[in-house]
């Protein structure tokens, strides 16, 4: 038998862990519910355009009065000379511009790349949530979960090539290479 003093503290503590128990289950079950949806979604078939090689391909679920949206892609460079993505157009956008977001400080900046991303021979180049990405500026709509979007991109030595883009879900991850570190990215004006 214990003091009611002793019994009230044990309960109460019973409680906070079960409380904390529950709330950690609850995270850990909608992460998972993320990435299995993550892991439904289409992947883009890859697309080879002389020695540049374009693949997983996406792009994610918009509010129906967004007016931006982002497109996400890798692009392998086979060949032995340094190839650049220099423009990219779409129909559900008024501008498609080439972004990267990078840290200025403490700050994380994005900002438009006028001069093209340098897609290195020998190297892949990953556009992906958090660093390069392509973004759609003045929706005509909104992207829709399950629909597939079409986007012309334009290298300088490679020529042009339609890319379909599969809209996943607003959280949708980088599917294909795993996690992207800013570090191993060219810099942009090279």
């Amino acid at each position: 038998m214990c003091g009611d003093t002793l019994c009230s503290i044990r309960m109460e503590n019973t409680m906070k862990t079960t409380f904390i128990s529950a709330a950690l289950l609850a995270v850990c079950a909608t992460f998972a519910q993320a990435e299995s949806h993550a892991m439904d979604m289409p992947m883009a078939h890859e697309v080879v355009l002389g020695d540049l090689t374009v693949s997983d391909a996406f792009t994610r679920a918009t509010l129906p009065n967004a007016p931006v949206a982002g497109g996400f892609l890798n692009v392998m460079n086979n060949g032995t000379v340094d190839d650049r993505l220099i423009s990219a157009i779409t129909a559900i956008s008024k501008d498609t511009q080439i972004h990267e977001m990078a840290m200025d400080g403490d700050v994380m900046k994005m900002r438009e790349l006028p001069g093209g991303l340098p897609v290195p021979a020998g190297q892949t180049v990953t556009l992906a949530p958090g660093g390069y990405h392509l973004m759609f500026m003045g929706l005509n709509g909104p992207l829709l979960e399950g629909e597939t979007i079409t986007v012309r991109l334009m290298f300088e030595v490679a020529g042009e090539v339609d890319v379909q883009l599969p809209v996943g879900a607003s959280n949708q991850r980088m599917i294909g290479h795993g996690e992207m570190k800013m570090g191993d990215m060219p810099a942009a004006s090279e």
